[in-house]
């Protein structure tokens, strides 16, 4: 009997800090300053929300970098959750993150390229119905285009995805760098901007941790380089580099974006637009500077796209390679060495939410939440493996250990109840999601038996 084909380590260094710096990068730091002055009101205390909410992303960056060199296959943190604290807990994280998350995700981000896209007069049209009597637009028609298309990117290697990732990440920052420099030339710009403030804010704790919350949304997705860990070259050495050298260079790359635009535009004119980025470079080159912000944009949720999809098929692929899920899933293509089923089954799902058209968002938000109740759970796996296999190979070992991982947990536990509270009908409906998701892993282990 022929051996199964494996997936294939094509992805070095620069594809892997190109899939942390591209997923990260979405449109949240054109907008998110908004939310974070209102909730504020003043550079200082945004600056510290950015620092602080930087300083977690990397705290749990530096946890994930140990977990990933040490366990370097595919499936990130359903690996970490399975190994911790069994077969049952890492089900229902790949239940969780197949059926709901990563789907919606993708769906989230393709109608958020529609979105940004509709705003050019010549592509105003796809908000428009494809005919007479047909419920969808040509908006969902792009965006189901897209996702076909990254899927296809995906499905014919990994190492395509990984160029393709590169390109894309390289295009980004080069704009995010361009709307800096130009922010920083603004002749009517001034220093002055970040002594003002927004007098109607939230303030208090309430309001930091509404714009701590808002910058650790923009900062999510770092996580996703360790879901295909079992695709990256040297795992040992160049997990722990992609993920360190990636979150520094996007705090950074969002400290500049928001310094260039408070030096243009004062906090109360923040806190009032929906589009800050946007408006800052429209002021600074009229029309043609609201456009450069929005093909930066599009780029810029082009390579999200594409390490989402990437990321997101590897879950599926790894359980069902255990046994506990459907086998179909587990195959990999024997030319392109991809897990082609489970890159095709997402697709579907994705495509399915998008075909229902903004009703997608309320099966996002069951599972908003149950990130940040992950990210707990896998963080705290690095002090179970350190307690039960002390001697166990760790080609990177997380630094100022155990306040490093302890501080990450601590601070997942705190957003992790924000969040659930916040939006705690969802939320709840969320955890019914994952509990439904116990008779399916029991059903598959009993086949899993004969």
């Amino acid at each position: 009997m022929p051996a199964q084909p494996e997936l294939s380590r094509d992805l070095g260094v620069r594809h892997a800090i190109a899939v942390v710096i591209g997923t990260i990068i979405g449109s949240g730091i054109f907008l998110v300053p908004t939310e974070m002055m209102q909730a504020v009101g003043s550079a200082r205390l945004v600056y510290l929300a950015w620092v602080v909410g930087g300083l977690l992303s990397f705290f749990g960056a530096l946890t994930y970098a140990e977990l990933g060199a040490m366990k370097p296959q595919a499936g990130g943190e359903y690996v970490y959750v399975r190994d911790g604290y069994g077969p049952l807990a890492g089900f229902l994280y790949a239940w969780t993150w197949f059926v709901i998350a990563k789907p919606a995700s993708i769906a989230t981000i393709t109608t958020g390229l529609v979105r940004i896209l509709e705003t050019f007069p010549a592509l105003s049209f796809l908000s428009n119905r494809l005919g007479t009597g047909l419920p969808f637009t040509y908006g969902q028609l792009l965006a189901i285009t897209a996702t076909i298309a990254i899927s296809v990117i995906n499905y014919l290697g990994v190492k395509k995805a990984g160029e393709f990732q590169v390109v894309f990440t390289v295009l980004k920052v080069a704009v995010i760098l361009g709307i800096v420099v130009l922010g920083f030339t603004y002749s009517s710009g001034s220093w002055s901007n970040f002594a003002s403030s927004f007098a109607a804010a939230k303030g208090g704790m309430v309001g930091f941790m509404a714009a701590l919350v808002a910058a650790l949304w923009a900062y999510d997705g770092w996580n996703d380089l360790n879901m295909v860990a079992g695709e990256i070259r040297r795992p040992e050495r160049n997990i722990p580099i992609a993920l360190i050298a990636g979150v520094a260079a996007v705090g950074a790359l969002y400290m500049l974006v928001n310094a260039a635009v408070q030096y243009v535009m004062p906090a109360a004119a923040i806190a009032a637009s929906p589009r800050p980025a946007s408006d800052a470079m429209t002021l600074v080159l009229g029309r043609f500077g609201g456009s450069i912000v929005s093909i930066g944009m599009a780029i810029s949720m082009l390579a999200t796209l594409n390490g989402t999809i990437m990321s997101g098929a590897r879950v599926p692929y790894a359980v069902a390679r255990d046994g506990y899920f459907f086998s179909a899933l587990g195959e990999v293509h024997p030319k392109f060495r991809t897990p082609s089923v489970a890159i095709f089954v997402q697709a579907i799902l994705a495509i399915i939410l998008l075909l229902l058209g903004g009703s997608f968002r309320q099966f996002f938000s069951l599972a908003i939440f149950a990130e940040w109740l992950f990210y707990m759970i896998a963080g705290s796996t690095v002090f179970v493996f350190r307690y039960r296999q002390p001697g166990l190979l760790r080609p990177y070992r997380v630094w100022a250990y155990p306040v490093v991982p302890l501080l990450f947990v601590l601070a997942s536990s705190v957003l992790l109840w924000f969040t659930f509270t916040d939006n705690l009908p969802n939320s709840a409906y969320g955890v019914l999601v994952i509990l439904a998701g116990i008779p399916v892993f029991y059903g598959f282990s009993r086949q899993r038996m004969y």
